[in-house]
This record gives C-alpha cells, sequence and structure tokens, in this order.
C-alpha cells in the first residue's frame, strides 16, 4: 500500500509537472506578443469640438464620437459609485482579477448551463480597460488570459483613479456618445456634476448594452436596470434606503440632445466656423482633437439680425403672392400620423406645420402638427386652431402677383392643404397664414476696429437652404461699391467739391458702344459736385471720374479693400457691375469706418486645443509692458496698432460724410434713421433690379446686406436699394444700436470745414443759400474757378452755360471765376 500511493504521488508530481510546463510554454506564448500597456499613459481619445458664441455659450459640436474627455477629480462621487456599483464594487480592493468575482460567476454559470441564460461574467474595470485599449473583443480564451495578464500589469503601473479615469472616458453609452461626460450631455443635455442619482444609475447600466436599455424602445427593460444599479447602491453603502426608494420612483427623464447648432439662427455662423476649422486643420482635428473655438458671434444680435432679415424677405414675399400648398394629404381621419413625417423649418420655431381641415369665406381650420417624443413616437393630443380671412389677405394674390385672383379664403386654399402658420399674439388658437419665401438675401454684421463678425445670416432659413449667401454668393454689389470710385478720387488729389459733369456719356470699345444712364433714365443734372454725384447715386457722373483719373487707379483701391482679389480695369466695373459676397463689402465699408485701418475679417477669436494651450489669436495686436511683475511708476501700457493704413484718414473721413448726405437726403433718405447716432451707407440697385444692397455703419458697427433671387432675376419694378434693403437695414440697427453707447464719427486732427455752394462746389458766401460745410484736407479747399470734369466729352462751355442753370447761377451770382 505504501508502495501504490508512492507510485501514485510519484505520478501526480509527474503530472503537476508536465501541466505546470505545459501551462508555462502556452503563457509564454501568449505573452509573447502582448500589447505594451504604456500607451496608457499617453491616452488621447477622439474627443468631440465645441464651439462656442463670443459669450461663451455653447453653439455647436463636432465630433464622430461624442467625447469630452473629463479627469477623476472632475467626476462625482455619486456618479463613481453607481458605475462601481453596476460593474465592479470591490474595484479598490482587488489586484486587477476579482477571484471572489470569478468564483462566482463560474459556479452561477454551472447552475444555469442549459437554461438558455446568458453567461454571467466577471471581468473587472481593469480587465474592460485592458480589452477596450489594447485588446480585440473576440471570445476566446486566449483573450481572456491576456486581458487577466494585462490587468494584473496595469495595476502595478498604474493607480486606481488613473484606470477608473481611462474607464469612464472611454466606454460607450450608445446614440453614438463615448466617455461619461459625453452621455450626460447627450441623454440629459446636462453636466456630470449636476447628474442625479437616478440619472448616474441609469448612465451606469448602459454599458452592459445600450441598445437594450434603449430610453424609448426598451424603457421597462431600462428602468428595470437602473433600479437594480440603484438598489447595489444602496446594499454597497454609497446612499441611503431613503435615497434609494426616492430615486426608483423617479422616471428615467431623458432628454435627448439635438445635434447642430444649439443657439437659435446661429446655423449659417457655425458652418461657416466648421468649414474653417476644416481648411485650417482638416477633418481629423475637427471631430477628434478636442479644440475649444471662442467665436465672436454676439448672439443678441444675431437674432436681431436674422428677424430684420427675415421680417423683410417675407413682405416682399408676401406682397408677391401665395405659391401654393407645402404638401397635400388627407384630411379626414387621423391626419396626425401624416402631418407629422413632413419635416418643418426647425430653425424657424415661430412658425407651425398645420393641414387645412375646413374652408369657409370667413377663414380657415387647421390642425398643427403633433409634437413628436424624443423616440419617434407621435404624441396623442391634436392641436387645433383657426385662420381669419383678415390674416391672410396677401395670399389672394397668385404667385405672380396679380391682384383679385380670390376673393376669400376659399379660393385659395381646401382641405388636406399643408401650410405653415404663426400665432397670433395674445389671441389662443388664432393662427396667420405664412409662407417660406422664394427671394433670399444675407446680413453681415462686423465691428469695424477689429474685422469680429458679430453677425451673420446666409439665407431665410437654414433648414431650407445650407447655402450661405454671406461667404458663398457672388453677387454685382451695384452702386455700393460706387464710395470706392469716390475714395480712390479723393486719395488722389480730388474733393467733394469737385465738379463732375452729369450728362450722358458714351464709351467706344472696338465696334460696342456703352452708354450708362442714371437709375431709372433719368436725365443729367448738368455739372455737379463729387457729394451729389454719391448721395443721388448718379451713374454718368460715375463713369465719368473713373475715367478721368483711370480705371487702374479704382482696380487697386478695389483689391486693397479686398473687394476683389483681382478686378478687371473695366469702367463698368465702376459702377459694381464685378461679383462680390456679402462678407467682403461689409469688410470694406468697415476699412472706411475705421479711419482706414486694414481688416482681416474673423467668426473666430480664439482657439485652444485639448489641453488648454492657445493654438490661434485673431488678435495681432502687441502690448509692450502688460506683463509688467509690478508697477515701478511706469507708463500706462498701449496696445500697439501694427495694421496697415490702406486709406487716408481724412479720405475716410470725407467719404463718411458724404455718405451720411446718402442716409439724410440721398437714395436712401426717410429709409434709415437710427435716433441720437449719426448713421452712413450706400444703396445698391443692379441693372433689372436683380440685386438690391444696403451697407452701413454707425460709428462701432457696419452691417450690409443684399436681396435677391438664387436664381438672378428682377426684383420688379420699383425694386431699389433705398426701398428694399435699406429699411432692413434700419431694422436691425436700431435694435442692435439699443444697447450700445451712442457715439460720433472721428474727425481726423488738422481737417477743415468750409462752406461751399452745393451746386457749385465754389466758396459760399455767409448767408448764402443752398450751401453746405464740406471736410478739407490741409492744402486743399473749394476751386476759385468753376471747372468741370468731362466737360469735354459733352458740349462747349457755351452751350453749359446756355442749358445749365447751375452754371448760369454760378456766373451770374459772381460766386466765382469762369469755365
Amino acid at each position: 500500500m505504501i508502495r501504490l500511493i508512492g507510485y501514485m504521488f510519484g505520478l501526480g508530481c509527474v503530472l503537476f509537472l508536465a501541466v505546470a510546463a505545459a501551462a508555462a510554454i502556452y503563457l509564454v506564448g501568449v505573452t509573447r506578443d502582448l500589447p505594451d500597456y504604456a500607451v496608457l499613459n499617453s491616452y488621447e481619445p477622439p474627443v468631440a469640438t465645441r464651439v462656442h458664441a463670443g459669450n461663451g455659450a455653447l453653439m455647436a459640436e463636432y465630433a464622430k464620437e461624442r467625447r469630452l474627455f473629463l479627469p477623476i477629480q472632475a467626476v462625482p462621487d455619486r456618479v463613481k459609485a453607481a458605475f462601481l456599483s453596476a460593474e465592479d464594487k470591490n474595484f479598490y480592493n482587488h489586484p486587477g482579477v476579482d477571484i471572489t468575482g470569478l468564483g462566482r460567476a463560474i459556479v452561477n454559470n454551472l447552475q444555469n448551463f442549459g437554461s438558455g441564460r446568458r453567461p454571467e461574467g466577471a471581468s473587472t474595470i481593469t480587465q474592460q480597460v485592458a480589452k477596450n485599449f489594447l485588446l480585440s473583443a473576440d471570445q476566446t480564451m486566449d483573450r481572456k488570459v491576456k486581458e487577466a495578464i494585462l490587468s494584473f500589469r496595469i495595476e502595478q503601473t498604474y493607480s486606481k483613479d488613473k484606470i477608473l479615469e481611462l474607464y469612464l472616458n472611454e466606454i460607450f453609452f450608445g446614440m453614438n456618445s463615448y466617455g461619461i461626460a459625453g452621455a450626460a450631455l447627450t441623454y440629459f443635455d446636462k453636466p456630470v456634476t449636476e447628474l442625479t442619482i437616478a440619472e448616474s444609475a441609469y448612465l451606469a447600466s448602459l454599458p452592459k448594452g445600450p441598445a437594450n436599455y434603449h430610453p424609448f424602445r426598451h424603457e421597462k427593460a431600462a428602468v428595470e436596470r437602473r433600479n437594480w444599479v440603484i438598489d447595489r447602491m444602496a446594499e454597497n453603502g454609497y446612499i441611503t434606503v431613503e435615497d434609494a426608494t426616492e430615486a426608483k420612483a423617479q422616471p428615467l427623464g431623458v432628454a435627448l440632445r439635438r445635434g447642430g447648432s444649439s443657439l437659435l439662427g446661429t446655423d449659417f455662423f457655425a458652418e461657416e466656423v466648421r468649414r474653417q476649422i476644416i481648411g485650417k486643420y482638416g477633418d481629423k482635428v475637427l471631430y477628434e482633437g478636442g479644440l475649444s473655438v471662442r467665436t465672436s458671434i454676439d448672439p443678441d444680435m444675431q437674432l436681431q439680425a436674422r428677424a430684420a432679415l427675415q421680417r423683410g424677405l417675407v413682405d416682399y414675399d408676401e406682397r408677391r403672392g401665395f405659391h401654393g400648398p407645402v404638401k397635400e394629404i388627407a384630411a379626414s381621419g387621423d391626419w396626425g400620423p401624416e402631418l407629422a413625417k413632413i419635416p418643418a423649418l426647425r430653425d424657424v420655431p415661430e412658425w407651425k406645420l398645420a393641414v387645412v381641415t375646413a374652408v369657409s369665406a370667413t377663414g380657415v381650420d387647421i390642425g398643427l402638427q403633433p409634437e413628436t417624443a424624443a423616440g419617434g413616437k407621435v404624441v396623442d393630443d391634436r392641436e387645433r386652431g383657426h385662420i381669419d380671412a383678415e390674416n391672410m389677405k396677401w395670399a389672394y394674390r397668385d404667385a405672380a402677383g396679380q391682384r383679385n385672383t380670390a376673393r376669400s379664403p376659399e379660393g385659395v386654399l381646401k382641405a388636406g392643404d399643408v401650410v405653415y402658420v404663426e400665432p397670433l399674439a395674445g389671441k389662443q388658437n388664432s393662427y396667420r397664414l405664412r409662407q417660406p419665401p422664394k427671394v433670399q438675401g444675407a446680413l453681415v454684421a462686423m465691428d469695424p476696429h477689429t474685422g469680429r463678425v458679430l453677425a451673420m445670416v446666409g439665407g431665410f432659413s437654414y433648414a431650407q437652404s445650407e447655402f450661405n449667401r454671406a461667404t458663398q454668393a457672388m453677387r454685382q454689389p451695384g452702386s455700393s461699391f460706387k464710395p470706392f470710385v469716390y475714395a480712390a478720387a479723393m486719395d488722389n488729389g480730388y474733393t467733394p467739391a469737385s465738379v463732375i459733369m452729369d450728362a450722358p456719356i458714351e464709351v467706344v470699345s472696338g465696334n460696342e458702344v456703352w452708354r450708362p444712364t442714371n437709375y431709372g433714365g433719368e436725365d443729367g443734372g448738368g455739372p455737379s459736385t463729387l457729394r451729389t454725384g454719391i448721395e443721388k447715386s448718379r451713374n454718368q457722373m460715375t463713369v465719368r471720374l473713373a475715367q478721368d483719373m483711370g480705371m487702374d487707379l479704382v482696380a487697386e483701391y478695389a483689391e486693397r479693400f479686398g473687394i476683389y482679389d483681382k478686378m478687371a480695369p473695366y469702367l463698368p466695373m465702376a459702377l459694381g457691375s464685378g461679383e462680390t459676397t456679402v462678407l467682403r463689402m461689409v469688410s470694406a465699408y468697415s476699412v472706411i469706418a475705421n479711419g482706414g485701418k486694414q481688416i482681416k475679417p474673423t467668426l473666430v477669436d480664439r482657439i485652444q486645443d485639448r489641453y488648454g494651450k492657445t493654438i490661434f489669436r485673431h488678435e495681432e495686436r502687441t502690448c509692450e509692458g502688460c506683463n509688467a511683475n509690478s508697477w515701478a511708476n511706469q507708463e500706462e501700457p498701449v496696445l500697439a496698432d501694427n495694421r496697415e493704413q490702406v486709406l487716408d484718414p481724412m479720405t475716410a473721413y470725407q467719404v463718411t460724410s458724404m455718405l451720411e448726405g446718402v442716409v439724410t437726403r440721398g437714395s436712401a433718405a426717410g429709409k434709415v434713421h437710427i435716433s441720437d447716432r449719426p448713421i452712413a451707407g450706400k444703396t445698391g440697385t443692379t441693372n433689372d433690379s436683380k440685386d438690391t444692397w444696403f451697407v452701413g455703419f454707425s460709428p462701432d458697427l457696419v452691417a450690409g446686406l443684399y436681396i435677391g433671387f438664387d436664381n438672378p432675376a428682377t426684383l420688379g419694378r420699383g425694386a431699389t436699394g433705398g426701398s428694399l434693403a435699406a429699411p432692413i437695414f434700419a431694422s436691425f440697427m436700431e435694435a442692435a444700436e439699443q444697447t450700445r453707447e451712442a457715439g460720433k464719427f472721428q474727425v481726423p486732427q488738422g481737417m477743415q470745414f468750409i462752406a461751399v455752394n452745393r451746386k457749385t462746389g465754389m466758396f459760399a458766401n455767409e448767408g448764402e443759400p443752398d450751401t453746405i460745410v464740406e471736410a478739407f484736407k490741409p492744402g486743399t479747399g473749394p476751386s476759385d474757378t468753376f471747372s468741370v470734369i468731362g466737360m469735354e466729352d459733352t458740349m462747349p462751355a457755351e452751350e453749359i452755360l446756355r442749358t445749365s442753370p447751375q452754371a448760369q447761377q454760378a456766373v451770374t451770382s459772381g460766386a466765382g471765376g469762369l469755365f
């Protein structure tokens, strides 16, 4: 017996050694190609780029994986407790593998063998980190062994908090959200620090299977799983039983965060920023680099710009009649689900889609598009309303603008028509008929001293069309280009009192003859000052002026102002026949408004990388002495403005003064008036009224816009920059300037002010009628003789005397000299 026992013992030892040797050989083979866990030390996950408004409000996010990296110190204890209870309650005690938990899982799986239940796992948080970062998700023995070995090594190298930080920032929560910070925003639209016990528990339940606990498709399972986590938190002593009972009684409360812009009306601006960042850094940095972008947009001003442009477009469009319904559906039965399928203009929340249920001579009964729950389920309530005939009179015209095509709502709408409506303030269930306009436009507002774009509206609705007409639409500026022709002239020897012939002119080029005319075919007014030419927007005068100084000079100034990259030096270009953008025109006017300093328009103030390091800053001015360690009676530091002076400051003021005249008595007279502050600006109307413009400024704000069809077509008889664009500008500026201090246009030192005759531009005696005080540079002043630029192209001096009352008055009154 003793020999037998010895024999069996020896055999057992041999088998044990064989098994140990085999295990050692297996482990050596498995560990030979283990990944380097040191890479965890330089963990840089794909992180979302966040774009903020000028006031810090979140405007947009861009990410392939919605993730925001959050240091473990910033994660609240209740959130940690939820994940530890759900995934690994012994996390802070085991060495990487939970032997007790593993044994329990093996016993339970043996008991459940053949029951069809899913095998119970025993992976610790450390093991999940090893799998997610270093291994594949293959369900093999090799992978589990590697996972365990790596877990032991990771635990020996990194602290528990570091491992938990990696886990919480990497795991997938569904809805394209990764990491606890991204999940909190996606599911509850709040930061991690504001999560409740119930919300923390629900998020902790998701890593097991986000699709299995979807808050809307599998709401019951989601609640059960969340409550199980809450019970484990209480069982582990993280919360009290009372806290657990209260948390389990709460609904899921999921409020999915919508994509796109988070601030109303900023979609065009945000998309332009996105394109610029991609152009500067590439797609990967935008969607994975975790940039923090601070933009220049003023959210309040953006809403004011949006409202002014939308109102102007709608007013014009409604004067042209009704285009017809958005769609037609069956109005009988349950029309809610069918109406809910029609996409509405999400960025025009003031308007709602509705189906016409009945029409009479006095009005229209409507059913409003039902609300849709976050999971896509249509809410059962059917809200109804009414449109009085009085609130849809504009629709009695057809789309061609013909009058009297209908005399009541019965001739416009029928049951089943889907239309847009807007609720009337103070009247319950009462609505106004609306329609998205076919005409489009763009508006940009800018700080002229810095080039910061404060507002940008690229069209009526981003949901209607993503084409940004402020930056992408190439349009003819028309007469709004003229101030740069006059600026070039006054920078090169002309004065506001210089006189030019306003009369028909022919320009011959080869076999072509060009005969520019004034707006509306008006006859020339004879000899007139530069001020009159720009105030009345005289085409013939502008052509003569450009011809006199040379188009090469005009082209040089247009390029200097940034209106064109390369301008062809042809005379029609002096009337704005080239193509440019609203942003470029507003930037060019900003140079005039700020006294001639170069402007670099920007939508972005600053960009920081994921670590907070600034990698771009728009502000290029330097401040010597701003970072002094102490005060030792030194001079106050001054910001050094090293920008190029592209226009003489005195010329800039002269142009500004003339553009003030456009607003007070010129082509925009009566259309633009802003209380308690000066406004300068210029109208623009292209051939056949295909585009109408207005660009103008106060001392500290420049704004410009155009209105036109995307496929250029006439806007109709009488459509001008003064009648269509100027009122929109005035509406915006009136709102935008309310919260800004009133200022005055700065007069350069040395500028002289002399009274001149408004007609002749010559010196005016005291008390003489029809005079104006003009600004002159030192060494210049009113002419002593009545000389007319471009006179030789029209008629002899004697003929001008005979036919021009202004010339006769100049000579007979003795106002000065001869021709």
